[in-house]
This record gives C-alpha cells, structure tokens and sequence, in this order.
C-alpha cells in the first residue's frame, strides 16, 4: 500500500550531528534501507522535515520506516494512505454516494 510518510525533526539531535559531521551521512543511510519511491526535505512548523512516498506491504513494517528516525533524529512521524487517480477511480465514489445520499 502505498503511503506518505511525514517526518518532523527536532533542531536536536540533529544540530549535533550536523556540527559533528555525520547528518548527511545517517540521513542517506535511512533513504538507502527505506528506499521511499520519492523523498522531499522541507521546513515544517519550523523545524526541519521530509515527505516520503512508501510501499508498505503489511502494517508489521510500519517500525522499519520510523524508528530510524525515532532513533537517530528523535523524529516525529506520521504516515497516510495515498490514492492515486487511478486508485480514487477504483473507490465506487458514484456507487457510495448513490447508497448515503
């Protein structure tokens, strides 16, 4: 199932690990064993973030895709289902809206 995994990191440890030179270093690291289909860095609510598109196979592999951030960044994650068009095509929005209107 396809996901968007959004991560929000704390200036620390990250700052840190910036000065001592090894962020870039953990953060390719995590994009390697993740392998996201697609991956953004970005600013959220001030702080410094990504938004990546997974394939989640089962709901037991939810852990491997945050705890290394959990771990290494002290990170937030949280993660939605995507549709695709195609998907929200799939959905029988016609059908729904006809059985609850």
């Amino acid at each position: 199932m396809r996901m968007i995994m959004n991560v929000r990191i704390p200036h620390e440890p990250f700052n840190t690990l910036t000065r001592e030179g090894k962020a870039g270093e953990t953060l390719q690291n995590i994009i390697q064993e993740l392998k996201p289909e697609f991956i953004y860095f970005t600013e959220q609510g001030g702080t410094r973030g990504a938004v990546a598109i997974i394939d989640v196979k089962n709901p037991s592999e939810i852990p491997s895709f945050s705890e290394p951030f959990f771990l290494k960044f002290n990170a937030d994650c949280e993660f939605r289902i995507a549709m695709s068009p195609e998907d929200l095509g799939r959905a029988g929005l016609d059908e729904l809206g006809k059985k609850w209107s």
